[in-house]
């Protein structure tokens, strides 16, 4: 008996690994086309992890990552000792945040608007004009934004002058730093931001649309009862990433509308980093700041998104 079984085993186990080798021949191409990508995960991604211990050790570039003495926590406690400590994490909190208060509805508003254009050239044309400016350099934008803020030269201090009033010195006002940085954002990444916002509106239901117009409805009704919730699947997961991502404040244009004037609110976590570590050779103590600053989007993600499981039925995982 034990020995017809172990027979029956085999032959299953075999025709298993037979069964994978016939799939693996069908379908070997499409793996083929997958390696790239799979070897750009390990090598740039998983691979890099490795140094992610140089928090944890006084790294000296002569004695490599391991020969470095281990010093704990030391320098998560030194960043949080720091005397302006709070002062990054409050700016890079703010910024992020108004960034999400103003920024994340208008890619929402201008899909719906987008997608209320019945004229498909002219669709096509509002699309285009408005996903350009993602796709420009970040340097150019902040020389054009230094461009129109100039003041002796930027159109808004001209019209300022021309209205009578006190020209003023917008790029080095600590009060009109966030207000730049969000409005630019906000003209920068609106139009991309569309883009699936569009993609789950051409799923609407056209018998849901059918009905509301023999029922009288109006575009604004239609908006608000059909074409939203049908969205709203897709609006709460970008907010669950957009959380996972609340003091990832992008280092370019910081760094580049940043000077001595406003550099009490405009100083963030990545700048901080960059002038420690980058200018600074402090190694091991950015390193920490950046694995601080990672742990704490990692718990927010998941904070946000358990939020959104036990609200409703949209979540991540």
């Amino acid at each position: 008996m034990q020995g017809s079984e172990r027979r029956y085993m085999a032959a299953q186990g075999s025709g298993r690994g037979g069964r994978f080798l016939q799939y693996m021949r069908r379908n070997w191409i499409f793996y083929l086309f997958l390696l790239p990508a799979v070897l750009d995960v390990i090598i740039f991604r998983y691979a890099p992890m490795y140094g992610i211990q140089i928090a944890f050790r006084d790294y000296k570039v002569r004695r490599g990552i391991s020969g470095s003495e281990w010093v704990g926590l030391e320098y998560f406690l030194q960043f949080i000792e720091t005397p302006n400590f709070w002062q990054i994490m409050v700016n890079t909190l703010l910024l992020s945040f108004y960034n999400l208060l103003f920024g994340f509805p208008i890619p929402i508003l201008l899909a719906v608007m987008i997608n209320e254009i019945h004229r498909p050239m002219v669709k096509r044309v509002t699309q285009m004009l408005t996903y350009m400016p993602h796709f420009i350099s970040m340097v150019a934008v902040v020389g054009l934004i230094q461009l129109i803020l100039d003041r002796e030269s930027g159109i808004v201090n001209i019209l300022l002058k021309a209205l009578g009033l006190e020209q003023q010195n917008f790029i080095g006002s600590p009060g009109a730093f966030r207000s730049i940085y969000v409005v630019s954002e906000i003209w920068q990444h609106a139009g991309w931001g569309t883009i699936i916002y569009l993609a789950a509106l051409s799923n609407v239901d056209m018998d849901s649309l059918d009905a509301a117009k023999i029922d009288g409805a109006s575009r604004l009704q239609k908006i608000w009862y059909i074409d939203l919730p049908t969205i709203a699947p897709s609006i709460v997961v970008m907010l669950i990433l957009r959380a996972g991502s609340v003091l990832n404040i992008g280092f370019e244009k910081v760094y580049l509308l940043q000077n001595d004037l406003n550099r009490g609110v405009s100083e963030v976590i990545a700048t901080y980093i960059y002038r420690l570590g980058i200018v600074g050779g402090q190694f091991s103590y950015t390193t920490a700041i950046g694995l601080f600053n990672n742990i704490v989007n990692a718990v927010l993600l998941v904070a946000v998104n358990q939020i959104s499981r036990m609200a409703g039925d949209t979540s991540l995982w």
